[in-house]
């Protein structure tokens, strides 16, 4: 299998707030459409397959499933802007060895959510 993880949602409570969070945090839009009623943000890097989704029943959660969103070599530069696109380093950049580096952070809707940068060549 290329890749095991083909699509995930991330619940947000205000889809616009969520939205200007990533996309500030990310340096990179988010495509809005809805799918069955639902209203989506869905993220356009190559290789990542996902969306922030408002929906009727589920919400942010902290203590939820860890998504870990790649920032290639921009780990420091993405966490430099969660504060002012209105989150929060949960636990700052740290050496996982041989896969690089990561983070957790709390997005504008409360998700914990991971970063990972992979070894600079």
């Amino acid at each position: 299998m290329e890749n095991t993880i083909n699509w995930f949602e991330i619940f947000v409570a205000d889809l616009p707030r969520a939205q200007r969070f990533y996309e500030s945090l990310l340096g990179a839009p988010l495509k809005t459409e809805t799918f069955n009623g639902e209203p989506h943000a869905i993220f356009q890097a190559p290789g990542l397959n996902g969306a922030l989704v408002k929906r009727e029943g589920r919400g942010p959660s902290a203590g939820g499933a860890l998504v870990y969103l790649n920032c290639n070599a921009r780990l420091d530069a993405v966490l430099g802007r969660v504060a002012q696109a209105g989150g929060k380093v949960l636990m700052p950049k740290t050496d996982i060895g041989a896969p690089g580096h990561i983070a957790l952070i709390a997005d504008s809707e409360g998700n914990a959510v991971g970063l990972h940068q992979r070894p600079q060549a």
